[in-house]
């Protein structure tokens, strides 16, 4: 039944999705160009509607037994409400931050939390009272990582799409019927909409969609992923990479150049790869494989023992280091990896010359 929800669910978002462009326009849900929009022309953007009416048919479907089921829809509903408001009339961002908390505030209250942390070695973290603060923290800082990438046609809707294979790949896998029956069927009702999100977009998700997918995204990690028995929190980063290290790159840049953290610029992942002379279509599938890398990654953590665990992630942190400076996600004169890498390579060049020949 789950499967054939994916594809109802999809079908559903494929019809809705014009509907919902229509009361765009009719709103006023829309998007103006200005300096920092790589677009041209006004766009609607409500598109996040679509893709939460479509979810919530696959919910009436499926009808997922689980105590978290009400409290998710609930809280998604604060998300949408949140999200439709800022597209018409832009909210502030307390407000839109107020939101976030209510909404996150109702799936803790039902239940959703991170009470412990399980580590190597069979020990186990348990949080206490630090349990909720994590928790929200967790849903408010993935909500806004998945709305800092909807930059680009196509780009947060497809990075979502890879997250949640992910997710519900590994929630078959572990037997968690809740994460995989909702985590499929979001997985379709966001694909339907990539119909019409992928470039050259003819709507925009907005905030509607991008704290939408960011609130659910945030929620099912959690209940996928906080009893694994390594690392219980690092899963779920690592399949998040993409969003997460762009987010703690713009925060580690904003920091460095004294500017205040919720100061938009437009130095991005997406506007780095475009200022490196990529197309809009090559910046959205290097993105995409970068996304597909890190859910490999994180299945492999899952996997393997403790010291490829260990490995795996020396790795993926160098990596995404390695290319961040390259880019100038952090800015050219904050490249500690590179020049330390330039700094060996002079060095054995220097001791023989025919190093880099």
């Amino acid at each position: 039944m789950t499967y054939w929800a994916l594809l109802i669910c999809f079908i559903a978002s494929v019809l809705l999705t014009p509907v919902v462009k229509r009361f765009a326009f009719f709103v006023g849900a829309t998007d103006k160009p200005n300096q920092r929009k790589v677009h041209q022309k006004i766009m609607p953007r409500l598109g996040g509607l679509a893709i939460f009416l479509s979810f919530l048919i696959g919910v009436l479907i499926v009808q997922p037994a689980s105590q978290y089921t009400v409290p998710i829809v609930l809280g998604a509903i604060v998300i949408i409400i949140t999200g439709v408001f800022d597209d018409i009339f832009e909210l502030s961002p307390k407000v839109k931050l107020l939101g976030q908390i209510i909404a996150a505030g109702i799936v803790i209250y039902g239940g959703v939390e991170v009470h412990f942390i399980n580590l190597p070695f069979d020990y186990r973290l348990s949080l206490g009272i630090l349990g909720v603060p994590l928790t929200l923290l967790w849903i408010i800082g993935i909500t806004n990582a998945i709305n800092l990438i909807d930059g680009l046609d196509g780009l947060a809707a497809g990075v979502s799409s890879t997250v949640l294979i992910t997710i519900s790949g590994m929630a078959v896998y572990n037997g968690n019927v809740l994460v995989a029956a909702l985590g499929i069927i979001l997985l379709g009702s966001t694909l339907g909409f990539l119909v019409y999100n992928w470039h050259p977009a003819k709507i925009f998700m907005g905030d509607t969609g991008a704290l939408f997918l960011g609130y659910m995204i945030a929620v099912l990690s959690l209940l996928g992923f906080k009893n694994i028995t390594l690392f219980s929190l690092v899963v779920p980063i690592i399949i998040l990479g993409v969003p997460i290290s762009d987010t703690l790159f713009a925060i580690i840049r904003r920091f460095l150049n004294k500017k205040p953290l919720s100061a938009p610029d437009k130095s991005h992942l997406h506007h780095c790869l475009l200022n490196s002379g990529m197309s809009h279509r090559q910046t959205v599938l290097v993105i995409y494989a970068m996304s597909a890398l890190f859910g490999l990654a994180a299945i492999l953590f899952n996997l393997t023992t403790l010291w490829g665990s260990l490995l795996i992630l020396s790795v993926l942190l160098l990596i995404t280091q390695f290319i961040a400076e390259r880019i100038g996600l952090v800015g050219k004169d904050h490249a500690p990896v590179n020049k330390f890498l330039r700094k060996i390579f002079y060095t054995l060049k220097a001791a023989n010359p025919r190093v880099g020949k």
